[in-house]
C-alpha cells in the first residue's frame, strides 16, 4: 500500500507502524519537506530519491508532493480490540459506525474529523462500503494512521453486541430529534448513513435513538463527513459542560 503527501508520510512515520521504503522526489527533501526528511532518517526508515517523473508514475493521485511510503496492506482492528480500547482510556467511549459509505474520500474526511474529535473508533462493513485505501489515507491527512478502524461482515450483528457491551446507538438522520436535546453521556456508538440513502432500514430499527442536525438554510442536507464531525463536536461539548 502507498501513502502519499507530506502530511500523510508525516503522520505515517510518527505512528510507528512498520515502513517498508519512502521514495523521495530528488530536491523533496530541502525546503518544504526538510523536516519530514529529517523524521524519515531519524526513524531508520530505508528511502531512496528518485526524478519526479517516478513518483509521478507511481502515485495514484498525482499528489505525492515529492514523497511516497510503502507499506504492507492496511491492518483493521477486531471489533473486541476496538471495543476493549474505548474502555480503557478512562472517558466515556465514544465509537463511529459508518453504514454504507461508498466513497472513499468521504470515508477519508470521517476519519480525519474523528481522529480530531477524539473518537475511540470507526467500524465499516466489509462489503458495500468504502474501504481504508490509499485515498482514504491520502484524505484523512494520516489520521488513518492514529485511530482504529475495524471491519465487520454483518453491522446489524457489530450494533448488537455494541449494545451488550454497554453502548447506546445514535442514528444520524434528518428526521430524528434534535441533537441539542439528546443526552449522549456513557457510552456512544454514533451511526452515520450512506450519502445517498442514509441508515438503511434494519440499522435504524436498532438505533436506540436518532438524532438530527437542525437545519436553517435552504438546503436540507450535508455531506456525511461534515455531519460526522458536527454530532461528534457536539458530544464532546455536551460532556465537557457536564464533566
Amino acid at each position: 500500500m502507498k501513502t502519499e503527501g507530506k502530511n500523510a508520510v508525516l503522520e505515517l512515520i510518527k505512528s510507528g507502524r512498520q515502513v517498508d521504503k519512502v521514495l523521495i522526489q530528488q530536491g523533496a527533501e530541502k525546503g518544504g519537506g526538510a523536516k519530514l526528511f529529517e523524521l524519515i532518517r531519524q526513524s531508520g526508515v530505508k528511502y531512496q530519491f528518485a526524478p519526479k517523473e517516478r513518483l509521478d508514475r507511481e502515485s495514484a493521485a498525482d499528489r505525492h508532493q515529492g514523497f511516497i511510503a510503502y507499506t504492507a496492506d492496511y491492518r483493521y482492528a477486531e471489533l473486541e480490540e476496538l471495543i476493549a480500547f474505548s474502555k480503557y482510556e478512562g472517558k466515556p467511549p465514544l465509537v463511529v459506525v459508518l453504514d454504507g459509505i461508498e466513497d472513499p474520500h468521504n470515508l477519508g474526511s470521517i476519519i480525519r474529523a474523528c481522529e480530531c474529535g477524539g473518537v475511540h473508533g470507526i467500524i465499516i462493513p466489509k462489503d458495500r462500503s468504502a474501504q481504508v485505501n490509499e485515498t482514504a489515507i491520502k484524505v484523512s491527512a494520516g489520521a488513518a494512521h492514529h485511530i482504529k478502524v475495524a471491519r465487520v461482515t454483518n453491522l446489524a450483528s457489530c450494533i448488537k453486541a455494541l449494545k451488550e457491551n454497554g453502548f447506546w446507538v445514535f442514528g444520524s438522520d434528518s428526521e430524528g430529534e434534535s441533537m441539542y436535546r439528546a443526552d449522549f453521556s456513557g457510552a456512544v456508538a454514533l451511526v452515520i448513513g450512506s450519502e445517498g440513502g442514509g441508515m438503511r432500514r434494519l440499522t435504524r430499527e436498532l438505533c436506540d435513538k436518532v438524532v438530527s442536525i437542525p437545519m436553517y438554510g435552504k438546503v436540507n442536507s450535508l455531506n456525511a463527513s461534515v455531519a460526522c464531525g458536527i454530532i461528534v463536536y457536539e458530544i464532546n461539548r455536551k460532556r465537557l459542560m457536564e464533566g
